[in-house]
């Protein structure tokens, strides 16, 4: 197996725009020592394959210490690994491998809320006089003893647990087990630049930023008013939460200061990052923190993260971000450890391997740097986790209309063996027969796998600057097809035609007459006389005329 040469120059400021992030799971990709759950190591082992995949920053999810309550997204020791993990040796023998693959490491950084159990909370919760006793968002109750307002939790319920120590709430947006920290505390802000410049020295390339607009809240502590329309996007329907506008509890204007000062610490090591956006306009917040050069260097939300697909909802999603950005940047991710895996959620339960190939393509042909979730590669699609079986608190809490996230977070299967050669105890979560059927042993053998097109895929896109940083419009047609062009100053305009849907469809496209096919992609369609025709699952790109 080789790794695909990159032609993404890290000494160009933006070099970034140019490259693809893989997402890791660190719990789910490989276990080294036979305990049921992946880690460092593990990852270490199989950096390898992910060069072969042509992807230039690998995204790894929390590994730091905790007490696994939201596995790993609750942090008790920012600047130390979870022994189920690994240690600190263990990453770094993983950073100097992936470096020498020609791989750069971003980690996760979950700043708006810690473990309770994190000394800093065991300190605040002590007395409301202690040093760390404004680190944390504490209020008093009403005088009947309820909460101080009506914000509510993302996991169910209020966003407030009463605490006896203190006889006050402390706010938590998702977990009750995970305070909220108090960001217009300056001691705050600085002890997470503190704990992010431990790992830009170990040599860390970059930073995603989890929930990053949820770091401020109210000081008078307003009730949030109710939806005018309400957030299907972030959660599901049968969460509540979605029924408030969420104008007091989180994307306030004082995080754009404080994005300010991560910048700033970031670019002392040529350090890039990525921001997760889940606000009730994730769109205009993804442009407001990516703009000016001077905050995030780009930003992704959950709005191609949704159950439905259609190409007047994508093409509307990319349009509104380009209109309202000024030089920032998005990053198109449909598929993550958050959301059922696109497979399933874009293609059905029995989606084949053409509407992987697809969709695939079409992410990497959109104007953004594409975010590719592990697994997705090889056309998993999502795993059927049964209720006794489940280890996700926000799952159980909803379960049965919602069934969590386990499913698109069981280990990967490597193998056709009962554990997917992940693991050889007993793994954490069960592995997909589905899954296994597609391992990658079996996919490796195959030149027409899932696996096989993502690894050509990306490297013909390598050899397409336009669709690397090329601007972006679309084409009117029918809601099946997603018709593209991309433009890009001293080279020739490609058009790019995506068929959604199943069956085979004729696209009326005048743009595409006397355009040049452009071949070594690996999708099939043809285009004569102003149309193209493409079958189930087919894409035709082309030079215009």
């Amino acid at each position: 197996m080789t790794k695909q040469l990159t032609q993404v120059s890290p000494h160009s400021p933006d070099w970034y725009r140019e490259a693809i992030i893989y997402q890791v799971y660190p719990r789910s990709y490989m276990d080294s020592n036979g305990d049921g759950v992946g880690d460092l190591p593990g990852i270490t082992a199989k950096l390898d394959y992910i060069a072969s995949l042509g992807v230039d920053i690998l995204w790894i999810s929390p590994f730091f210490k905790s007490p696994m309550k939201d596995f790993g997204y609750d942090i008790s020791d920012y600047c130390d690994v979870d022994p189920l993990f690994g240690t600190l040796a263990d990453f770094d023998t993983l950073i100097a491998k992936a470096h020498g693959l020609g791989v750069k490491i971003m980690i996760d950084q979950v700043m708006a809320h810690t473990a309770e159990d994190h000394a800093w909370f065991k300190e605040s919760r002590s007395s409301r006089d202690n040093p760390k006793a404004d680190w944390y968002v504490w209020a008093n109750p009403k005088a009947d003893g309820n909460p101080p307002n009506n914000w509510m939790s993302v996991f169910g319920g209020s966003a407030w647990q009463w605490d006896s120590r203190r006889r006050q709430y402390y706010m938590h947006n998702f977990l009750t087990s995970q305070p909220q920290l108090n960001f217009h505390n300056p001691d705050v802000q600085q002890a997470h630049l503190d704990a992010l410049r431990f790992w830009l020295e170990r040599g860390v390339d970059g930073i995603r930023l989890d929930a990053c607009n949820y770091h401020f809240h109210d000081l008078q502590l307003r009730d949030n008013p109710p939806a005018t329309n309400r957030d299907s996007i972030t959660v599901t329907d049968v969460n509540p939460y979605g029924m408030q506008a969420h104008d007091y509890d989180k994307t306030r204007p004082e995080n754009v200061a404080f994005l300010k000062k991560l910048r700033a610490l970031l670019d002392e090591y040529q350090a890039v990052s990525i921001g997760e956006v889940g606000s009730d306009d994730s769109l205009a917040t993804m442009a407001e923190y990516t703009e000016g050069g001077d905050k995030l260097h780009m930003a992704y939300s959950f709005n191609l993260l949704v159950n439905h697909l259609s190409s007047h909802y994508i093409r509307q999603q990319v349009e509104q971000f380009e209109a309202r950005v000024k030089g920032g940047w998005a990053s198109w991710s449909v598929g993550n450890h958050d959301v059922p895996r696109v497979a399933s959620r874009w293609g059905g339960p029995s989606a084949p391997q053409a509407f992987a190939k697809l969709a695939l393509a079409m992410q990497l042909s959109l104007k953004g740097t594409p975010c590719l979730y592990q697994g997705d590669e090889l056309a998993f699609a999502e795993a059927d986790v049964p209720f006794e079986l489940l280890q996700d608190p926000y799952g159980i809490t909803f379960w049965p209309e919602f069934k969590g996230r386990d499913g698109c977070r069981t280990p990967i299967a490597w193998t056709q063996d009962a554990n997917g050669g992940f693991t050889t105890g007993k793994p954490w979560l069960p592995l997909s027969p589905d899954h296994l059927a597609k391992a990658a042993s079996v996919q490796e053998r195959d030149k027409e796998s899932s696996l096989a097109f993502t690894r050509a895929f990306t490297a013909w896109r390598r050899k397409h600057p336009q669709l690397l940083r090329g601007e972006i419009s679309f084409f009117d047609t029918q809601d099946s097809v997603l018709a593209l062009r991309r433009d890009l100053a001293g080279e020739r305009s490609i058009l790019a035609v995506f068929n959604l849907s199943g069956e085979a469809v004729m696209v009326d496209l005048p743009q595409s007459a006397g355009a040049e096919p452009l071949t070594g992609h690996g999708l099939p369609g043809s285009a004569a006389g102003g149309k193209v025709q493409l079958p189930a699952y087919g894409a035709w790109f082309g030079y215009a005329a």
